[in-house]
């Protein structure tokens, strides 16, 4: 068994939604990509009464991505001006064998996970059109891509921002809640 420290990535590692702050960036710099997101709005009454899965939702959203002419240089100049924003705490104590589980695309996370030189898992989708496989990786949908995917790993620390992480923070030693800087017992 391989005993590692899991960690959540928005608003854990990463002060803020990067995948917020991606679509910002993005909305700012291609027009197209603004009037996509005002075009979701009449999604919005089916995610809130339930007709509408969160997973569905994130899948119309992303479809912004085609919008997007070069989104491997996006990305990439995305995160070689906000990199530097990963929180120092984070910078510290960061480990070869620790597991970044994040709601946010695994494409999208590729570049900072391997310039810290730690494992990813998160939500699959489409960088080119927005379609996801599989659930979006959020809440118990993260035990589940956990034991998939490391079936031989047990969780010395969990760390995150969020309580809709209680699944992974019960499977702990030691769960945290962090809050920018600052880290408290679970």
């Amino acid at each position: 068994m391989e005993h590692v420290n899991v960690y959540d990535w928005d608003k854990t590692i990463f002060p803020v939604d990067s995948t917020a702050a991606f679509c910002l960036w993005c909305a700012r710099r291609y027009p197209r990509v603004l009037l996509h997101f005002l075009g979701l709005l009449p999604s919005l009454p089916g995610f809130l009464t339930g007709k509408l899965s969160k997973t569905k939702l994130k899948e119309r959203l992303y479809g912004f991505l085609r919008h997007i002419p070069d989104i491997d240089a996006e990305v990439q100049t995305f995160w070689d001006q906000n990199f530097h924003r990963i929180h120092k705490w984070y910078m510290a104590q960061t480990s070869p064998d620790d597991i970044i589980i994040s709601a946010s695309p695994e494409f999208f996370l590729q570049i900072p996970t391997e310039r810290l030189g730690v494992r990813l898992l998160a939500s699959r989708v489409d960088k080119h059109t927005g379609a996801t496989t599989g659930e979006n990786c959020w809440g118990p949908e993260k035990v589940t891509r956990l034991h998939e995917a490391f079936p031989n790993v047990t969780i010395r620390n969990f760390y995150s921002d969020s309580y809709s992480d209680d699944p992974l923070a019960q499977l702990a030693d030691q769960a945290f809640l962090v809050k920018g800087e600052s880290l408290q017992p679970w």
